[in-house]
């Protein structure tokens, strides 16, 4: 078991099992007033998925003859196994495989909640305390709303792949908030902005796209939480402590480019639909080499960019873990760009803002 690796003390957490810690009377009074400005944003961006005025989940949709996301979404549509389905067997596929991935989205809540809940018996600072227990509340919301979702369109979820299943159960049991923070705040949360900017630019349906402009007004900030540890421990990490920090970073960033990439993680989907997911994966990698799958992560768009640009500028990737993501992307050209889902996960979420803002404003004169 690797120590906790932190270098400052509104990052500081209790001995696992030592709660008598908490009740110390000197504690309350170290509170740090780091994370008052994400605390209070909250009230900005309130919604409540069990009421209509914010999200009507009853919004009919037919899944027999449109699509959630488009076909492009998912590579294996151009393989000669898939190509030879009928029009309405690719919708049913391509909208297993959007189920597939709302179902993803939904698992990355839970474990957010569960992982920020842990947080609040962690951390040391009541500042820090307020802060995971106010996400925590936020990521209720959103497992509340994903699953309202689902049950919307196709009764119940999907379980988690391997890869994924097995990253966000290290998240939520690790021990080190260090290990917390950089596979949940930093990894997993931005790729999820990234996503969300996708999902809603790309679907066909209404319902998904609002659901996916009110998550991201919260997720937003809870991106930020991670980048805050980043800035104030990475530099003051020792040698030794560095090369912990990045190589767990590249453990996390390989597991969930697994559940993303490989075609082996859908399998459930393929069997309903009499497809061997070996013949799929097989017909993947003759149409799509090494190269060409990099060049497909080198566009502006790829949600990966999003996680590599954070780990460069947080400090967490060095020269020594450098080649494990220019395997996948140019690091060099990623950092000098600016980076199309981090504005557009921006706007959105700004204009998520507005809306909540205005009709809480209703909601609460009536």
């Amino acid at each position: 078991m690797s120590k906790e690796i932190n270098h400052d003390p509104i990052f500081a957490s209790f001995k696992i099992g030592d709660h008598s810690a908490q009740f110390s009377a000197q504690r309350y009074g170290a509170r740090t007033d780091v994370f008052d400005k994400l605390i209070s944003g909250t009230h900005s961006h309130y919604w409540d998925p069990s009421d209509d005025r914010y999200i009507d989940f009853s919004s009919p949709f037919d899944l027999t003859t449109q699509l959630v996301l488009p076909m492009e979404v998912f590579p294996e549509f151009d393989t000669p196994s898939i190509r030879q389905l009928s029009n309405s067997q690719k919708i049913a596929l391509a909208n297993d495989n959007a189920h597939w991935m709302v179902s993803s989205l939904l698992h990355g809540e839970q474990a957010a909640l569960s992982l920020c809940s842990s947080l609040t018996n962690t951390l040391v600072d009541p500042g820090g305390q307020e802060y995971a227990s106010n996400q925590a509340r936020e990521e209720a919301r959103h497992v509340n709303a994903f699953t309202r979702y689902i049950e919307a369109r196709w009764a119940t979820p999907l379980e988690p792949g391997p890869a994924l299943g097995g990253l966000l159960t290290e998240l939520v049991c690790a021990p080190e908030v260090y290990k917390k923070l950089i596979g949940m705040q930093i990894l997993v949360e931005g790729l999820a902005m990234g996503m969300f900017a996708v999902i809603h630019a790309l679907t066909n349906d209404p319902v998904l796209k609002r659901l996916t402009q009110l998550v991201m007004t919260d997720e937003t900030f809870h991106h930020k939480f991670g980048k805050t540890w980043a800035a104030r421990t990475v530099p003051n990490t020792t040698p030794d402590e560095h090369i912990i920090l990045e190589d767990w970073a590249a453990h996390c960033f390989e597991k969930l480019l697994l559940n993303l990439m490989n075609i082996k993680e859908r399998k459930q989907i393929f069997a309903k639909h009499g497809l061997p997911w070996e013949i799929i994966s097989k017909e993947c990698e003759s149409l799509f080499s090494e190269d060409s799958q990099r060049e497909k992560m080198q566009q502006q768009g790829n949600v990966f960019r999003v996680l590599v640009r954070t780990l460069v500028k947080s400090g967490i990737i060095t020269e020594r873990t450098r080649p494990i993501y220019a395997r996948w992307l140019d690091v060099e050209q990623v950092c000098k760009e600016e980076d199309v889902l981090d504005v557009v996960g921006e706007i959105v979420s700004q204009q998520g803002i507005s809306l909540l803002k205005a009709l809480n404003g209703q909601t609460s004169a009536n």
